[in-house]
């Protein structure tokens, strides 16, 4: 019995080293991305400017061609009128000119109207993300967001076996590595908020991994779900982001959407 107890709690250390190297590989990888651990979110549905820069690009562009071809217009009047009756120009290369003037025009109206059409769908986007807002979403992330000191995530073991998870804040330090047995299947870990110490972290995004004990006998990273009331929705970067307090996740992230006892998945 002490030998499988023993055998029981080294894999489990082993588990936990496993997941606190992939929380640190997630650390520095999204770092850039992450949202500092107890810094706030907006509870309100914002939108950049991405359609009207797009817009305003667009415009300056055909504004450009414009003088451009009002330009070519008068030089190749003024040749036409001062040329030689006896070696008049040769057509071809002006008519060619103008061709590609018109192929350069239909691009940039095309290229204007792909910017309306990806502003009209961000604003049906951000319609329907906006009425997420008060609801429980679940989404694909590698951080969890821990609000009014509660967290919670689910992952998919292959089979009963032992898991660690392990927890960084946004500036890389590990605050908590936790081993538990899972069984075969789906499993849900909630986090109370506490640190390692027992101590209590503010609200924020917390880089995590979930380790599990693979088929071949070495540490396997699980796929993982995070679950977080929607505070809020923002839009820009031709994508719309739904808020999980101080998470932000893509629009396209979110998996399943509950409320009032309902559920939808995504």
């Amino acid at each position: 019995m002490s030998g499988t107890i023993a055998s029981v709690a080294y894999q489990q250390s082993q588990l936990t080293a496993a997941a606190n190297a992939a929380a640190a590989g997630l650390t520095n990888t999204g770092s850039s991305a992450a949202s500092s651990a107890g810094g706030t979110s907006p509870t309100t549905a914002s939108a950049t400017g991405t359609g009207a820069s797009s817009s305003s690009a667009s415009g300056g562009a055909l504004g450009a061609l414009s003088s451009n071809y009002n330009n070519f217009l008068t030089m190749l009047t003024t040749q036409l009128k001062n040329q030689d009756p006896s070696s008049p120009m040769d057509s071809s290369q002006f008519t060619s000119e103008l061709v590609q003037f018109s192929s350069v025009e239909q691009q940039i109206n095309t290229n204007s109207s792909l910017g309306q059409l990806i502003q009209l769908t961000q604003a049906g986007d951000l319609t329907q993300a906006s009425a997420m807002l008060g609801s429980q979403v679940t989404a694909t992330s590698s951080q969890l967001p821990l609000q009014n000191g509660k967290a919670s995530l689910s992952f998919t073991a292959p089979a009963a076996e032992p898991v660690a998870i392990a927890v960084y804040n946004s500036a890389g330090t590990q605050i908590l590595d936790t081993a538990l047995t899972a069984t075969q299947g789906s499993n849900t870990w909630n986090w109370n908020g506490k640190d390692s110490s027992g101590a209590t972290v503010p609200d924020g995004a917390y880089t995590v991994a979930v380790m599990g004990q693979g088929s071949s006998g070495t540490a396997t990273a699980l796929p993982f779900t995070v679950t977080g009331t929607a505070t809020g929705v923002s839009s820009g970067s031709n994508a719309v982001s739904l808020n999980l307090g101080a998470l932000s996740v893509p629009f396209t992230a979110v998996t399943s959407v509950s409320k009032a006892g309902t559920t939808t998945g995504g």
